[in-house]
């Protein structure tokens, strides 16, 4: 029988114990989605902080595929920043829906990310979560390989992630990380309904 007191009790020590770096970590990642949420380029360089700062932390605790998954954020966020940016100029649609090709991609980003995590973690880490922190990962690079190139789905894959996150956090001790990647699922469910809209609203009037 769970015992949610006790679950509970566990939680708020941890939050009690969160360090400064996961204050800002946690902090800039809550401004990255909430702009995000309203197609807002500045998305970037807040996140890109949040980043920064969360390699250090996920390193400490020996999340190493997270590690690797914020490397690979930090790169597309300099490639998201670079492409919204662009395309802001140019005046390009933003929001679309993905096609059968890009979707594709993103599957195998996942599968393939999944096998090649899973390997490493498994061989050469002392990683007591390879499978679960793999799976993060991997459907992690698929949203974000999406959400830069402005692609509605990209708030799915990104939630599938989350879900699995929030108690794999838990269980690594990083209770504000936990918090975080709550708040990041629920204002993802917002984002995916807000691009619908954003998509929609383009589409009969191609001039806004």
């Amino acid at each position: 029988m769970i015992n949610f007191q006790e679950w509970g009790n566990l939680f708020l020590n941890q939050i009690v114990q969160t360090s400064i770096i996961e204050w800002l970590a946690v902090g800039f990642g809550i401004s990255e989605v909430l702009l995000a949420k309203r197609n807002n380029i500045w998305l970037y360089p807040t996140g890109i902080i949040s980043i920064c700062l969360s390699m250090f932390l996920l390193f400490k605790v020996n999340l190493y595929a997270e590690t690797l998954l914020n490397i690979y954020y930090l790169v597309m966020s300099v490639y998201g920043w670079i492409i919204w940016k662009k395309r802001k100029e140019d005046n390009g649609v933003q929001v679309s829906w993905s096609s059968t090709a890009e979707i594709t991609i993103a599957l195998l980003i996942s599968f393939a990310g999944f096998g090649f995590l899973y390997v490493v973690l498994k061989r050469f880490t002392n990683s007591d979560v390879p499978i679960w922190d793999a799976f993060v990962s991997s459907t992690a690079w698929a949203g974000m390989w999406l959400l830069a190139k402005r692609k509605i789905e990209n708030w799915i894959f990104l939630n599938i992630s989350n879900i699995v996150a929030i108690p794999l956090f838990i269980h690594k001790k990083l209770a504000m990380f936990a918090v975080l990647t709550t708040i990041l699922f629920i204002v993802a469910i917002f984002g995916f309904i807000d691009w619908k809209r954003i998509y929609n609203k383009k589409k009969l009037d191609p001039a806004l």
